[in-house]
């Protein structure tokens, strides 16, 4: 069982190296407030990549149908995804692709992600069928519903708990059911029994 982050880490770069002559790419989905974020960020920062984050492929607001936003992960702009970044994860050059920033609801500047082998996209409809079977590693993030919601208040307050209670987590619910992400994994961890640091123990 992997349960702190220098296993994790130690568990990519061993598996990096069996690739020597392509990138490893790794994908971390799973439930709102569970850390995925925040473990992307630490990995990031412990083997000196840049993650790409779904949050930047926000459906903008012309696309936000009834019927697109009904379909299990369409409220994600998973065509954008596919066109600027998928083809670039195999590659070892440094690129950059357009993030949307929901707060403006408007494409905001460009994200550079540096050269390197080891690849890392992050956040909730990674695992969409529409990319294929892309990634050497995927993780699930899980997380206890009732510690999400004490998470999501602490984090966004009551309105905002009340928005992903009544939006955004039926939705992503709905995608992890209908497209099977917690089978696709490769390994799952929980919020409460990983940690970033010995300190957390």
């Amino acid at each position: 069982m992997i349960r702190d982050l220098a296993q994790l880490t130690a568990l990519i770069q061993k598996e990096a190296r069996k690739k020597a002559d392509k990138s490893y790419i790794v994908a971390i989905d799973g439930r709102s407030a569970a850390g995925k974020s925040t473990l992307a960020a630490a990995l990031g920062a412990e083997m000196g990549l840049d993650p790409v984050h779904m949050d930047d492929f926000f459906l903008p607001q012309e696309l936000r149908t009834k019927e697109r936003l009904g379909a299990p992960g369409g409220n994600v702009h998973f065509e954008r995804f596919a066109a600027e970044v998928l083809p670039r994860l195999s590659e070892e050059d440094a690129f950059s692709y357009t993030r949307f920033d929901c707060k403006i609801m408007d494409y905001g500047p460009a994200v550079s992600v540096r050269a390197g082998r080891i690849r890392l996209v992050e956040g909730a409809y990674s695992f969409h069928p529409y990319y294929g079977d892309y990634a050497d590693l995927k993780i699930f993030y899980d997380i206890d519903p009732l510690l999400q919601l004490a998470r999501i208040e602490k984090r966004n307050g009551p309105e905002g708990l009340r928005n992903f209670q009544s939006r955004w987590i039926p939705m992503e619910e709905s995608y992890h059911m209908n497209c099977h992400t917690l089978d696709q994994a490769e390994l799952v961890i929980r919020a409460g029994d990983f940690f970033l640091s010995a300190r957390e123990e």
